[in-house]
């Protein structure tokens, strides 16, 4: 449909006059989407089982407090405080069933009130809704990757420890470490640790209570699992293989010296590609029990010039190699192991979108419990908007070499702009509630599709 100009343009010569009024008006109305589904998974009284166990008190019932943290993280916010700003949105009221937001104050002290068997439920009841999924979709074959993230805080919370850090040395952290579902970009389950810790430290039975868990639950499925460096370990390698995990887990090479010297003697090398190329060996330290299959590859890059930068034209390319090396029991090609193993950096997409669009890097409180209970929240508002995604989109039919997502997801801070944080307004229609939003084609269509199938049992 084609316009004239004066159809098109209009004169404006000063500012609208700006007025507060108490009107039903919300900018918040996707959250309607997240109400459907919380609905469709019975969340509430699930979490009902979790908290049940501790003092209720009869205004701000434990479970609304965290329902309400979940929220909080969606909309985008992070410091608790900023609840102020959308104390009276009426979505996000109705979504939660309160007439008044409580205040920081509340939260401060219901989160201290809360203990290590509450955060255990809640972690149960994480696992159960990501399982969920993939008993819906009925995988053959599931990839747990496992990896730490710091955390960390500037101030002196309980449980906090200088350790590692990269980014902010000398500070104190947190050092979770987090297990991830390769297919669905989901995180499983979080071990929470202080922030001076090794990789390796309780790994052990965190990833036998996330295996056993998923094989139990889905029945005949195969499980795999990526590890770097820093779990490398024959006790790793025997409880994976205990469990039948096929498994690749990177080999270090400074822990090893006879290694390397086996690097440098090497002539013949398989070539897979222009960039990389290997050979394999049955190999273990000599403090192993018995060898395993080893594949050392190499890849192809360009060194460095030192000294005063030129052009290409005048500075040739010194080409040098670049190496890893990967422990396995898979009994496939080389090729398609180096694949499966290179896959595990997705992982650091989820961790990274998990820390910037869930707030799963802030440490709110000064106690481990509360604390610990904010972190499942952020998991939980990135499991369900996991969830609420893939229930509207079509997986592709196969897997592939590196395992990536089953569903190419859009990201929550994407969600947010184009839909969560849309204005509407919510009115009583003969005791029917309405919520109005302006009449977007685009906006219509996608909200439609997410809602219907948000609602779907």
């Amino acid at each position: 449909m084609k316009f004239s100009r004066a159809e098109i343009r209009r004169r404006v010569h000063r500012l609208p006059e700006c007025r507060f009024e108490d009107q039903a008006l919300t900018s918040s109305a996707g959250l309607v989407l997240y109400e459907a589904l919380f609905q469709s998974l019975n969340l509430r009284a699930r979490l009902l089982g979790c908290f049940k166990h501790l003092v209720q008190w009869p205004i701000y019932a434990h479970v609304d407090l965290f329902l309400s943290l979940v929220v909080h993280i969606l909309l985008g916010h992070r410091n608790l405080r900023e609840m102020a700003y959308y104390r009276d949105d009426p979505m996000v009221l109705r979504m939660l069933g309160w007439q008044h937001l409580p205040d920081v104050s509340t939260y401060s002290r219901r989160l201290a009130t809360m203990d290590l068997r509450a955060c255990g439920e809640v972690a149960r009841l994480n696992r159960d809704i990501v399982l969920g999924r993939l008993i819906d979709e009925r995988l053959g074959r599931v990839t747990l990757d496992f990896d730490g993230s710091v955390l960390t805080s500037r101030r002196h919370a309980e449980g906090t420890a200088v350790g590692f850090n990269r980014a902010r040395k000398g500070e104190r952290s947190y050092y979770p470490l987090l297990c991830t579902v390769a297919q669905t970009g989901q995180i499983l389950d979080v071990l929470h640790r202080s922030g001076n810790v090794h990789d390796s430290n309780g790994a052990g039975d965190f990833i036998e209570a996330c295996v056993m868990g998923t094989a139990e639950r889905l029945g005949q499925v195969t499980v795999e699992s990526r590890l770097d460096s820093a779990f490398f370990s024959e006790n790793t390698v025997l409880l994976l293989e205990s469990v039948e995990v096929q498994y690749a887990i990177s080999v270090p090479f400074d822990r090893l010296a006879h290694l390397k010297q086996l690097v440098e003697a090497r002539q013949r090398w398989h070539r897979l590609d222009d960039t990389w190329s290997y050979f394999e060996l049955s190999w273990g330290p000599r403090c192993w029990l018995k060898p395993r299959r080893l594949l050392i590859v190499r890849q192809k890059v360009k060194e460095r010039q030192k000294g005063p930068l030129q052009l290409d034209l005048f500075c040739p390319s010194v080409v040098g190699y670049e190496y890893t090396a990967v422990l396995t029991n898979k009994r496939q090609s080389a090729k398609k192991v180096l694949a499966f193993h290179h896959g595990r950096g997705a992982q650091e997409g989820v961790f990274g979108e998990v820390k910037q669009d869930c707030q799963l890097g802030y440490i709110p409180a000064r106690t481990w419990v509360a604390n610990r209970m904010y972190l499942y929240a952020a998991v939980v508002a990135h499991n369900l908007t996991r969830e609420l995604q893939m229930r509207s989109l079509t997986p592709r039919p196969a897997t592939t070499a590196g395992r990536a997502a089953l569903w190419t997801f859009q990201k929550l801070s994407t969600l947010r702009a184009l839909l969560i944080r849309r204005a509407g307004r919510l009115t009583n229609n003969s005791g029917t509630a309405v919520l109005t939003m302006s009449a977007n084609q685009t906006v219509q269509g996608h909200f439609e599709q997410l809602l219907r199938r948000a609602m779907a049992a």
